[in-house]
């Protein structure tokens, strides 16, 4: 049994969001304060308020510190992690955040990953939003996260740099490298920040819709403002997905639509935006049409609760006037996912019964970063993965 944490940004998210949205679900307080106690920061307190955001109940989080601006560099934020006596798994999550957002500074501003340097988000405010979100998860047994798309404002934020577009640059990155996907609103503010940006890069493993699961708790992340017209909050669901026996089936649906008349870039483009809504698979079969004409099939693969999204999506993408839908069976083989580095990048991996496979797009986003090909990134990544996987 997997106990899954699945964020609803239809608002986006901040790191204060995130970390009040699974204080709402029942993460204690108090047992989170004293995790955050073994931190090498002081003069911070941790205050939780409850309240309405668009008539919607949430909890509001609020960071006090005392210090004046602290401009930390990457390299200082790993020393405070790895000094501190954390959880195990609460201190990888954290730092598989800062390592997201280290590498996204270090392409933004040409500098090695060692000696980036974080202006908000390496604040004690950011810092305690991170590890407490972190420890939060590890409060509430969290094993898996899982986002929806993302929601993005318009304008303009402050930064230390001066103004910045919105979303920021580091947002646009870190959820790039991440292969979230996100989208634009009209909300004339900054909806997902770097801080929440970074949790979601260096936690999520799966975007899209509510996985199947069965729900065990809620909650409302509220952000600081009123917006008109729509709760500012993050929801969290919380809730537990039994792997299915081996000899037991897990029911799917595959979604299918016959095309005579697209092109093959929009029939790319179809692919990557049915897996970025949550589909399971997706691929394309050609076919001879009617009256001889050369065509396709795309082909959907998903869980009954994501039919409707996807069909959608489907129908959009490619103008067809009609999808079918066919129910199968599957059974999927257990596997582990986590991340290794390679050369301080990082690359996701993950391990089914007879081998470990390093996430393709991941290792070619590293191959271009070091100029070596994409096999040599992928070795490497895989050795390390044995490492891992083997303690």
């Amino acid at each position: 049994m997997t106990t899954v944490a699945w964020w609803n940004c239809f608002a986006g998210i901040a790191g204060n969001m995130a970390l009040g949205s699974l204080i709402d679900a029942g993460a204690d307080l108090e047992a989170i304060e004293r995790e955050l106690v073994a931190l090498p920061v002081g003069g911070w307190t941790l205050e939780t308020e409850e309240v309405l955001r668009a008539g919607l109940a949430a909890t509001h989080v609020r960071v006090r510190v005392g210090e004046t601006h602290v401009v930390r560099t990457y390299s200082h934020i790993v020393g405070l992690l790895t000094e501190a006596r954390l959880p195990d798994r609460a201190r990888e999550r954290a730092l598989a955040a800062f390592l997201r957002l280290g590498t996204v500074e270090s392409r933004l501003h040409r500098r090695p990953l060692s000696q980036v340097h974080f202006h908000e988000v390496g604040s004690t405010d950011a810092i305690i939003d991170i590890v407490g979100t972190c420890v939060a998860l590890e409060v509430l047994g969290v094993d898996e996260v899982r986002s929806s798309p993302v929601a993005q404002g318009t304008g303009m934020v402050s930064s230390a740099h001066g103004l910045l577009p919105i979303p920021a640059p580091a947002v646009v990155g870190l959820l790039a490298d991440a292969g979230a996907p996100s989208f634009g609103t009209t909300v004339p503010m900054e909806l997902t920040t770097p801080t929440g940006a970074a949790l979601l890069a260096g936690l999520c493993r799966g975007w899209g819709p509510m996985p199947a699961m069965t729900v065990t708790a809620s909650g409302f992340g509220a952000g600081s403002r009123e917006i008109d017209g729509m709760p500012n909050a993050l929801q969290v669901v919380l809730g537990s997905c039994v792997e299915p026996a081996p000899d037991h089936a897990q029911p799917v649906v595959v979604v299918e639509a016959n095309v005579d008349d697209v092109t093959g870039e929009i029939l790319g483009a179809t692919l990557t935006a049915l897996m970025a809504a949550g589909a399971l698979d997706a691929w394309i079969t050609p076919v001879t049409a009617k009256k001889g004409r050369p065509g396709q099939v795309v082909s959907v693969l998903c869980e009954p609760s994501a039919v409707a999204v996807l069909r959608r999506v489907l129908g959009e993408e490619t103008g067809t006037l009609g999808v079918r839908a066919s129910t199968w069976q599957r059974w999927p083989s257990t596997r582990e996912f986590g991340t290794v580095e390679v050369d301080g990048y990082p690359v996701r991996v993950k391990r089914g019964p007879s081998r470990i496979k390093a996430e393709h797009d991941d290792a070619a986003r590293v191959a271009r970063l070091l100029g070596q090909p994409v096999r040599e990134v992928t070795r490497r990544a895989e050795e390390s993965a044995h490492r891992l996987f083997d303690g």
